[in-house]
């Protein structure tokens, strides 16, 4: 057996009893193809770009119309002895290599200190630039869930997740949902793809995590036809991105009391769709399906691992949002994003700009 053979081996794959043969298309049925996923490629190559010129034309300027504007940070002085630190061994230098820079560049501890600091503030990025993230993300999720949301309304699948299994996996599929998923998988992988040169979050390892498991259940699934359990979850997902994108842009815009509300919407619609529908409707499903309907197989064991792993993420992720509603909005506490990629305050920033006027 050659290594594409044993790769696509149709016990991995699929339940016992069906074979690559029942999913072949007919001239009335088309079912999912593996090779459909490679448009991926293009598909994210293809987002990015529109993203970037969405981001010039479209976010740029509405940022500006709504009162975004990036603060004024001090300029840092040219130093080689201290940026050759910065770059090859650290943004933060203990006390002890403090005072054998502040020998190296004959300057007092207090400067070199305030340098770092003022160099670490320079690459931060800028307000504007992550109200441009927020705008593209916000309006790629809210049209893909109000897109599966019409896609799949009228499906009685949908409503009944009983539905989902039968005949499974001769499940014919229609081409708009075979777009659909081919949509979300270039958009996940045009995520990972601008992650080194996007905003840097405090939660940046688990948004790897992240991703990657989305991206494993959206091949997997589609290869092996569970497409009306994949739409599910998309779109559970997606019900709540777009609102948590758009308190990050009312935040970005200073709209307080705006943005609390509609964080508080967010956190609702979160903890509902991940932490009670999704287990319901989604674990429960899979696990009861996959372990009394059929016998276990390679793929099952796959789905449902990852699938758990997301489910993790939903609590602490739930966990961070609960903590952030009761710390800031219910008792008062000084506001700080629980994702911040944040590393400075921007009271220090103002007190270097004020000494800088003086």
């Amino acid at each position: 057996m050659g290594l594409s053979e044993w790769l696509w081996y149709h016990k991995y794959w699929l339940p016992p009893g069906a074979t690559w043969e029942d999913m072949k298309d007919s001239a009335d049925m088309h079912y999912p193809q593996p090779q459909d996923l490679l448009l991926c490629i293009p598909g994210a190559l293809l987002l990015i770009i529109v993203r970037c010129i969405f981001e010039r034309t479209v976010a740029l300027p509405l940022g500006r119309r709504l009162g975004v504007s990036d603060k004024l940070r001090p300029k840092v002085q040219p130093n080689a002895t201290l940026e050759g630190f910065y770059v090859l061994l650290g943004r933060t230098p203990k006390e002890g290599d403090l005072i054998s820079l502040a020998k190296q560049s004959d300057l007092p501890v207090k400067k070199v200190e305030t340098w770092f600091r003022h160099r670490r503030a320079q690459d931060r990025p800028r307000l504007m630039k992550k109200f441009c993230e927020a705008s593209w993300r916000f309006t790629f999720y809210f049209t893909s869930f109000f897109s599966g949301l019409a896609l799949l309304y009228d499906k009685p699948w949908f409503w009944d997740h009983t539905v989902c299994w039968l005949r499974f996996p001769q499940q014919p599929l229609p081409p708009t949902l075979g777009w659909f998923y081919l949509l979300e998988l270039s958009f996940y992988c045009s995520l990972v793809a601008t992650l080194p040169f996007d905003v840097k979050r405090k939660d940046f390892k688990e948004q790897i995590i992240h991703h990657i498991a989305t991206i494993t259940l959206i091949f997997v699934s589609y290869c092996a036809n569970l497409v009306r359990f994949g739409m599910i979850v998309m779109l559970l997902h997606d019900a709540s991105d777009y609102i948590l994108e758009l308190a990050k842009m009312l935040h970005y815009m200073k709209w307080k009391w705006v943005c609390e509300a509609v964080f508080i919407v967010f956190a609702v619609v979160f903890i509902i769709s991940r932490l009670v529908l999704f287990p319901l409707r989604v674990l429960y499903s899979t696990y009861y399906y996959f372990v009394t309907k059929f016998q276990l197989f390679l793929i099952s064991c796959v789905i449902n691992t990852f699938l758990m792993i997301l489910q993790l993420l939903h609590v602490f992720w739930s966990y961070l949002i609960i903590q952030m509603i009761f710390s800031v909005i219910l008792h008062g506490a000084k506001r700080k994003d629980a994702r911040s990629d944040t590393e400075e305050s921007d009271r220090s920033e103002a007190e270097d700009l004020a000494k800088n006027k003086e």
